[in-house]
């Protein structure tokens, strides 16, 4: 038997804007998974033709792998790594609770 623990994963806050379009979510959700990291929390504000998608991930992976990523994904206006803790608003956290 191993009796190594694995690598300890490391938080990360992650900000994406994106157009909307159907089956965008979807999209961003699938490259995470791939890429290695999990979502910790997910809050998502609609406005007007955008979403405004504020992530907390769990991952051993380095971030900028996956930031360079999304930013490949043709929906994706801007990808911002935040180093203090992610600020939800009160209401996209109301609206999930």
């Amino acid at each position: 038997m191993n009796s190594q623990s694995p690598c300890p994963s490391i938080s990360y806050n992650l900000n994406c804007r994106m157009v909307y379009e159907s089956a965008a979510l979807e999209r961003l959700c699938q490259v995470v998974r791939i890429r290695g990291f999990r979502v910790a929390r997910m809050a998502v504000e609609s406005a007007g033709d955008q979403l405004d998608i504020q992530l907390t991930l769990e991952g051993t992976r380095p971030i900028e792998m996956l930031k360079a990523q999304l930013e490949k994904l043709h929906t994706v206006a801007e990808v911002t790594l935040s180093r203090e803790p992610a600020g939800f608003s009160e209401r996209a956290t109301l609206a999930s609770g």
